[in-house]
């Protein structure tokens, strides 16, 4: 298991440093990788082109933007992102892999991305929600609380279902989403 890394002088500060500044390496590497997918998505041109892709593959492709090798190496960047969070639940979490470890997270990331708007920096406050969820969770069970463990349990899950279907509002996928692109 990857042990925390204590951030100098940032660790000692009162509330914020254990909070922010002694976490492993999976931690600050998702805080990077949503920084550097922000800046890839909006401030550079194979971003754009990705964007494009997503919203409108035949107009992309008309302008001479190669839609499936654009959408080949953003599906396969997207599996390393998967594999690195994967490998946060044996490596940095526990230690060990037992099955069932993720006990359908994977849908909770995936309903933190429509919470966020399809957005990475969305995601992420998205993911914090409800990772205070299942801490909460958590900490409610070390306390001897009278609400039973299976209710408890359900806390992530029930605040996912909340936040998505009741308090989002309307948020609208890219426009190709799940769609497959035929080359006429």
């Amino acid at each position: 298991m990857f042990s925390p890394i204590r951030i100098p002088l940032l660790a000692d500060l009162p509330v914020l440093g254990p909070m922010l500044f002694q976490h492993n390496l999976f931690v600050y590497g998702a805080v990077i990788m949503v920084a550097v997918a922000t800046y890839y998505l909006f401030h550079t041109r194979m971003g754009l082109r990705a964007r494009a892709v997503g919203e409108h593959p035949k107009a992309a492709d008309t302008l001479g933007i190669n839609v499936y090798r654009t959408r080949f190496v953003n599906v396969t960047v997207a599996g390393m992102v998967a594999g690195f969070g994967g490998a946060w639940f044996t490596l940095g979490s526990v230690g060990r892999f037992d099955e069932n470890m993720t006990n359908g997270l994977g849908y909770i990331g995936l309903a933190a991305m429509i919470f966020g708007r399809w957005h990475p920096v969305g995601a992420l406050m998205a993911a914090l929600v409800f990772g205070f969820a299942n801490s909460l969770q958590q900490k409610l069970a070390l306390l001897n609380t009278p609400i039973p463990s299976e209710f408890l349990a359900m806390a992530p899950y029930i605040a996912t279902i909340i936040l998505v279907a009741g308090l989002i509002g309307r948020a609208r996928a890219p426009a190709a989403d799940g769609e497959a692109y035929v080359k006429e």
